[in-house]
């Protein structure tokens, strides 16, 4: 910023101010210092340009409270401001530091795997592998010498020993991913696995064990499964040890701006691009789609929009064309119901940041008390207590 990009050099060039640039200084004891930088031309009476001034402004306290709330509503690389995901926040440290099977249940796109990962992460096994398993992408032949290996000369071409996925998994944790596609032969050995810590490689003539912790996950209804026996009742308690519902992302609309701000922020920094964020129409859009693809179908509509858009913020012409035509030219209740989510995000933001004082809530959103609470009675918000007086 004090060379190529210096914010005075610019504005005396373009005659334009800068507002508030961020960035960072380095005091004298080493410590990064957040900053914003303005500038402005200066003139004499006449108009004429004599010079230039640089403001700065130290944004530490502002930073230390970005950092304050970005840890409230994260949990390893898991982010959300949901009420339903903070409950599973809530109790991932415990579920991490317990050595339990942990069944995930979800429907598609709504990050079983990231869960998976973040449980091994906080857990004492993160410094051992954790090992993925897509069960419902191989055949059950192949699944079985996947998950536990084989011996040479256990069938033609088997020429040296493969360990399977148990065996790397040791000391760490496996995530078997579409547990609920496995056929029932393989389940019986699943079970085996479960209750006793062993295997049998094919081909092999001894038993193996491994000590890896299991994580499970389906989008079905494995329970429904069980009763039509389709997945053994014991393999599935055995499996339903601990569980935990994942929510999809249209149970979650507030947590949309976050997790597409993280894509934009993302795929910055993977193409090189300056996407500063998106319009206000864009973001009602996407508020009020209702994502069947979850998570997973939000990040591949911004990676799309990336095509289009270098710089600037995305627009509706950004995204794609059948999601602006499922809702083009509508006042849709999905709509309203975007707005109705984004106030009540604007709510709870305002009165936590005034300890619970609806009064002082209602100043900084420049509307009437009485506004304010007609408005909480509308979108049933349950908001905590006062904790000091209003201002």
């Amino acid at each position: 910023m004090c060379g190529a990009e210096c914010a005075l050099k610019r504005t005396l060039q373009s005659g334009r101010p800068i507002i508030g640039k961020s960035g960072y200084i380095v005091d004298a004891g080493g410590n990064r210092i957040a900053i914003s930088v303005s500038t402005a031309l200066l003139r004499d009476a006449a108009g004429r340009v004599i010079g230039g001034a640089e403001t700065f402004r130290d944004l530490s306290e502002v930073e230390a409270l970005r950092q304050e709330l970005q840890g409230k509503y994260r949990v390893g690389d898991l982010a959300s401001r949901s009420p339903l995901m903070q409950r599973i926040f809530e109790v991932l440290p415990a579920v991490a530091a317990s050595p339990s099977t942990v069944l995930i249940l979800g429907e598609t796109g709504t990050g079983k795997e990231l869960v998976a990962r973040t449980i091994h992460a906080l857990s004492p096994r993160n410094r051992a592998p954790f090992v993925a398993v897509n069960c419902g992408a191989l055949p059950e032949t192949l699944l079985e010498s996947e998950l536990f290996g084989y011996k040479a000369g256990a069938f033609t071409g088997a020429d040296r020993d493969k360990p399977g996925r148990f065996a790397m998994a040791r000391g760490g944790t496996i995530f078997l991913d579409e547990i609920a596609e496995i056929g029932t032969p393989l389940q019986v050995k699943l079970l085996r696995v479960l209750q006793d810590r062993a295997f049998d490689p094919l081909g092999a003539t001894r038993s193996e064990t491994s000590d890896a912790r299991v994580i499970a996950a389906t989008n079905r209804d494995l329970a429904e499964r069980m009763r039509s026996g389709d997945f053994r009742e014991d393999l599935y308690y055995r499996v339903n040890v601990v569980r935990l519902e994942l929510p999809p992302l249209r149970r979650r609309r507030e947590d949309i701006p976050l997790l597409a701000g993280q894509f934009i922020e993302r795929f910055n920094r993977l193409q090189g691009k300056a996407v500063q964020g998106m319009s206000a129409g864009t973001l009602a859009l996407l508020m009020a789609h209702d994502w069947p693809g979850n998570i997973r179908e939000l990040e591949n509509v911004i990676e799309r929009a990336f095509i289009l858009c270098s710089v600037g913020e995305i627009g509706v012409e950004h995204l794609p064309a059948e999601l602006t035509a499922l809702h083009a030219g509508t006042d849709r209740p999905g709509m309203r119901a975007a707005h109705d989510v984004l106030d009540a995000q604007a709510i709870r933001a305002a009165i936590e940041r005034h300890g619970g004082s609806r009064a002082a809530a209602a100043r900084e959103l420049g509307i009437h008390k009485t506004t304010l609470f007609r408005r909480i009675r509308q979108l049933g918000l349950s908001l905590p207590g006062r904790r000091s007086p209003a201002k």
